[in-house]
């Protein structure tokens, strides 16, 4: 705690020296629950604003940066956070920031933003294309800052009535990095009630939200195997003990896991995505590479086929004369657990979302076999993550994430921005506290 002290005086003084909005007729009060998640799509979509979040958004894209390496798009976040008047501490795992708007007493609720950018060549030709080699915004999270950025000025401009304290989370290294575990072990989350995070998505339309209560992404991890032979020449295998054989036996074993082990109706993958071995085609080599990941939709069946996974690889080159090692890389890219939605925030969400853009616009999305590692945050507090679709026909297709041609349809920021207000402030009405605190159950900065 002592590390945020400081930021209690600035916070203190900003909102003593940031002028009152003009929006000062308050809509955030219990008498007009309905009325907030509307409200707050009104303004989001102002002509002002809405080019706001469009400048950041371009600017971050124009600048994508990899894990722990946000240190520009870190500088912009505080940048606009400090012309907000809104206090924040920083850095938190490298690049982190953590913002507070409100009466800095309970309750506490999160929203959460994504910040980095992906080890991949845009291909999409645009004004505000990428500018930094072989890296891009492939996964949507500029457009993730700029909403979060979005609501936080929203947000700020109704400080005055908050009900509580709404947490800025601006994090790292979503990307394998596991950034969220390091914020998390730097106790961001301290008396937080509830954190909220979204992505955007490519299946569903402009103005329609997708989410599901229970598990919704799997749980994660990577796995890479060296597998060690005796090199030669290709005419006389009979001298060798090729390592390609033994790799190539591995990974036919390894698909065994999911078709001969698993339960058909509880969804497990093992992938093997990398093979690196030799480089002439009349020479075998001494050792070979594989590499690849495995997920699961519960914490019990993603440690058996942990455990599977390296007892075939060793098994399997064992019988092919090879020696094995493997490693799972925990320290550099540690396991996502599997992500769970609360089941009472799913209702929160239900309402509030149903309220914006009509029971219709609201999708049940079916569990995916990607990850987030939002999970980390869900599994120490209630958590929600929710979809926000952007597909337009007018503007043609939308590739999914992680693709060269991967695109933003600006369109759905706006709406991004008004859920995380809408979430956020509605849960401080909901959640107010039937007595006063006991001491230290607020944050010191606040």
């Amino acid at each position: 705690m002592d590390g945020f002290r400081w930021v209690s005086l600035i916070f203190f003084t900003l909102c003593m020296l940031v002028p009152t909005s003009s929006w000062s007729n308050s809509f955030l009060t219990k008498e007009k629950l309905t009325e907030i998640p509307v409200k707050f799509l009104d303004l989001a979509k102002e002509t002002e604003l809405l080019n706001w979040m469009v400048g950041i958004r371009r600017a971050i894209h124009e600048n994508p940066e990899l894990g722990f390496e946000e240190f520009e798009t870190s500088k912009l976040i505080r940048t606009e956070l400090d012309k907000l008047g809104i206090a924040y501490k920083y850095p938190i795992a490298t690049t982190g920031i953590v913002g507070f708007i409100g009466t800095g007493k309970p309750p506490f609720v999160a929203i959460r933003a994504d910040m980095d950018a992906l080890a991949m060549k845009e291909a999409v030709e645009w004004e505000h294309k990428s500018k930094i080699p072989g890296k891009m915004h492939a996964c949507g999270h500029d457009a993730h800052v700029a909403m979060l950025l979005g609501a936080a000025k929203m947000l700020q401009e109704h400080r005055n009535d908050l009900q509580g304290t709404i947490v800025l989370v601006f994090q790292p290294a979503e990307e394998g990095g596991g950034g969220a575990k390091k914020m998390l072990d730097a106790g961001i989350l301290e008396n937080v009630d509830a954190i909220f995070g979204l992505h955007v998505s490519s299946s569903y339309p402009i103005g329609v939200v997708a989410a599901r209560s229970g598990p919704i992404l799997a749980g994660s991890g990577f796995f890479e195997a060296v597998i060690s032979g005796k090199g030669g020449h290709a005419a006389i295998p009979q001298h060798t003990i090729d390592p390609i054989l033994a790799a190539s036996n591995v990974i036919v074993s390894l698909q065994h896991l999911v078709s001969r082990e698993t339960d058909p109706l509880d969804s497990q993958v093992v992938t093997i995505a990398k093979f690196q071995g030799g480089g002439a085609f009349n020479v075998i080599p001494d050792t070979v590479t594989i590499g690849g990941t495995f997920r699961a939709f519960s914490k019990e069946n993603f440690m058996q086929l942990k455990q599977r996974i390296k007892e075939v690889i060793t098994g399997q080159a064992a019988v092919q004369r090879c020696n094995a090692t493997v490693n799972f890389h925990e320290d550099d890219m540690p396991f996502y657990p599997v992500t769970v939605n609360n089941k009472i925030l799913h209702e929160h969400f239900k309402s509030i979302a149903g309220e914006m853009l009509g029971t219709k616009n609201i999708k049940e999305m079916k569990p995916l076999m990607g990850t987030e590692d939002f999970s980390f945050f869900a599994e120490v507090v209630p958590g929600y993550f929710y979809h926000v679709g952007m597909q337009d026909e007018a503007q043609g297709p939308f590739p999914s994430v992680h693709s060269h041609h991967f695109k933003v349809n600006e369109d759905v920021l706006p709406y991004g921005a008004a859920l995380h207000a809408s979430l956020a402030t509605r849960y401080l009405l909901e959640h107010q506290p039937e007595y006063s605190s006991p001491k230290g159950s607020s944050h010191d900065e606040l």
